[in-house]
C-alpha cells in the first residue's frame, strides 16, 4: 500500500512552498490571514531566519515565542519550545500548516494526586490502586 501524499486544500508541500505570500494567504484560514496581512513581528522574522538556518543543520531552536504561525517553508525544522517551565521539542510537520507553534506545547500538566496529607480524615485514607 502506497503511502498517501500531502496535500494542503490541494496543493503539496512543494507547491505551497513555490507560492508567493499573497497566494499563499488565501490558501490559509482566516485567523493566521490576518496575522500575515498585519506582518510578521521582528520577533518574528528573526525566529523564522534561525529556524531555516538550523533546518539544514538539523539543531533545534530555542524560543519562547508561542504565537508564531507555522508556514510551509518551516517544515521539516526542529524547535524547542518553552511552555513556562521547561523547553519542549516539536518537529515541525506538514500537518500543522496554518497552526501557531504554541498549539503544540500544552503549558498545563495533567493533574495527578498522590496519598492524602497529614491531617486527612479517616475516610479519605483509601487511595485506590492504579
Amino acid at each position: 500500500m502506497a503511502k498517501k501524499e500531502f496535500t494542503y486544500k490541494g496543493k503539496t508541500l512543494e507547491e505551497l512552498q513555490k507560492l508567493g505570500q499573497e497566494d499563499l494567504m488565501k490558501t490559509l484560514p482566516s485567523r493566521m490571514r490576518r496575522t500575515l496581512k498585519r506582518g510578521l513581528t521582528e520577533e518574528h522574522k528573526k525566529l523564522r531566519e534561525k529556524i531555516l538556518k538550523s533546518k539544514e543543520s538539523g539543531k533545534p531552536v530555542k524560543t519562547h515565542c508561542r504565537e508564531m504561525p507555522i508556514l510551509p517553508d518551516m517544515v521539516g525544522a526542529k524547535i524547542m519550545l518553552y511552555d513556562g517551565k521547561e523547553f519542549k521539542p516539536i518537529d515541525l510537520t506538514t500537518d500543522m500548516i496554518g497552526h501557531y507553534v504554541g498549539e503544540f506545547a500544552m503549558p498545563r500538566k495533567q493533574v495527578k494526586h498522590s496519598s492524602p496529607g497529614v491531617g486527612a480524615t479517616r475516610s479519605s485514607l483509601f487511595v485506590p490502586i492504579k
